[in-house]
């Protein structure tokens, strides 16, 4: 890809960028949220077309005009946000548009024993027939991915293919992929986590601002020099530490339960503590925050709140007690997408931003979402701009924006920092640091293991809907968590 423009509006995407991949090559694409990455990607595969520049495949110059076209052509694009039908089984998912037609009748059982071949490919534990809605995010990206494996694939892309997966996932993905390099698949790798860049890619280009910065090989460059192209600037510690003293016990649980998904669970977390919350994908840690939430009911248990036995019946409630919750999937939970970034911010502050008769201040509404966008360096043409139309990343940074603005007592997130690239990550640690120093506590669920040990006070592991230990900051290394999250115990 040579010479590439593309603007949405009043805003320059991509300015004179570049791509180069080679035959059977792992090549990282990199840059910050709004860098255009995903952009350039969709430009290749016929998604959006170009304003200016030049696509050649194979030295032959190309203009896909639709994502069918890519694919005929062996190029398939599986895209950060989830691109499935939630009401029809994986199978029908997986051969949608491509079903298996036998004497002019759809052929199930020869469609069936092919998801279940390219699923077994990916090592994983889902049935075709199952509802693909009722599988967790994890298991549903897994199904995007197998999705793409069904095509004779020259060309594969990959927008942040781990973001919700489990370490044993992502290992059994990272298998798949040498496999796909080894018969001579080409991988474009988008991703904002470092370790995963240097494990498993050849060869990296970076992005910023929409134009070219440089490529490297891999085995020649380090992490702060990727970092320093990225952001034009060096980064530090990855993880801020600040001194900080903490506080009395904020939430208290004891004894939650819920058949099937979470037993006998109690712990608690102090102001100014970061509570952090390992476990493998679907061991039930989100089922757990959604129980304190209000969005789950309870069997039976008990929280405490500033020490006072609540009852909490809903998010609404929950949110009156000075509770946030930044939750797993931002796409149909965290955000209204149609909707501009002054509308998604201000939704959950609406009491602090209105009269008596329930009339919105505008002025008031205004100052305040400009103000939040602006601390979390939402990139956009301004706070009246879709949801829907920003990165992925951005998208997560209005979320946070959003609950940070109801100054809450209790913070909950669950991932966090998924799909925002490492410089964002960062204002995001720093954010949360501030907050604790403020007196709020926070927990955090996380897949990223370094992001747990690197920021968590203490870490909470559940393994199957149990608490299986609680380790100081000290005891918190990666051996002991998998230990804990496996099921093991603590020698």
């Amino acid at each position: 890809m040579r010479g590439i423009d593309k603007t949405f509006g009043k805003a320059q995407v991509l300015k004179n960028a570049c791509f180069k991949l080679e035959d059977g090559e792992i090549h990282a694409l990199m840059g910050e949220n709004g860098a255009g990455k995903s952009t350039l990607m969709k430009i290749l595969t016929g998604v959006y077309t170009k304003d200016a520049g030049e696509v050649l495949v194979d030295n032959q110059m190309v203009n896909y005009k639709h994502p069918k076209e890519a694919e005929e052509a062996g190029i398939v694009f599986i895209h950060q946000e989830l691109n499935v039908i939630p009401d029809l089984t994986v199978e029908e998912n997986m051969f949608l548009g491509k079903e298996i037609v036998k004497h002019g009748v759809v052929n199930k059982r020869a469609m069936k024993q092919k998801s279940r071949t390219v699923l077994n490919q990916l090592g994983v534990d889902i049935e075709p027939t199952e509802v693909l809605g009722k599988l967790s995010v994890g298991k549903q990206q897994m199904v995007e991915i197998a999705k793409a494996l069904m095509v004779d694939a020259k060309v594969l892309i990959m927008d942040e293919p781990t973001a919700a997966l489990t370490l044993n996932e992502t290992e059994k993905l990272f298998d798949v992929i040498r496999t796909l390099k080894k018969n001579g698949v080409s991988i474009v790798y988008i991703s904002h986590r470092m370790e995963e860049i240097f494990e498993l890619c050849d060869q990296i280009t970076i992005l910023r601002d929409g134009e070219y910065v440089g490529d490297k090989k891999i085995a020649e460059t380090s992490m702060n020099e990727i970092v320093k192209m990225m952001i034009g600037r060096e980064i530090g510690d990855r993880f801020p530490k600040i001194d900080k003293e903490l506080g009395d016990t904020v939430l208290a649980v004891e004894n939650l339960n819920k058949k099937d998904l979470i037993k006998n669970v109690s712990f608690s977390v102090h102001a100014g503590e970061i509570l952090g919350v390992s476990g493998l994908m679907g061991a039930g840690r989100t089922e757990i925050m959604h129980a304190i939430f209000g969005n789950l009911k309870l069997d039976n248990g008990t929280i405490y709140l500033e020490g006072k036995k609540v009852n909490i019946k809903n998010p609404l409630q929950a949110k009156k007690l000075g509770i946030g919750f930044i939750t797993e999937d931002r796409k149909t939970e965290g955000l209204m997408l149609p909707f501009s970034i002054r509308e998604n911010i201000a939704i959950a502050n609406l009491e602090a931003l209105s009269n008596p008769l329930g009339v919105i201040y505008a002025g008031k509404e205004k100052a305040m979402c400009e103000a939040e966008s602006k601390n979390f360096r939402v990139r956009s043409t301004g706070i009246e701009q879709a949801v829907g139309s920003l990165s992925g990343g951005n998208q997560q940074k209005v979320v946070f924006a959003k609950w940070v603005a109801t100054k809450p007592k209790l913070l909950i997130l669950d991932e966090p920092t998924r799909g925002v690239d490492i410089g964002a990550k960062k204002e995001i640690y720093m954010i949360m640091n501030e907050l604790t120093k403020q007196g709020v506590a926070i927990i955090m669920v996380s897949s990223e293991l370094p992001e747990i040990i690197g920021m968590s006070d203490r870490v909470l592991v559940i393994h199957e809907g149990e608490a299986a230990g609680i380790l100081s900051k000290e005891q918190a290394t990666e051996e002991n968590i998998m230990t804990l999250a496996t099921g093991g115990k603590l020698s």
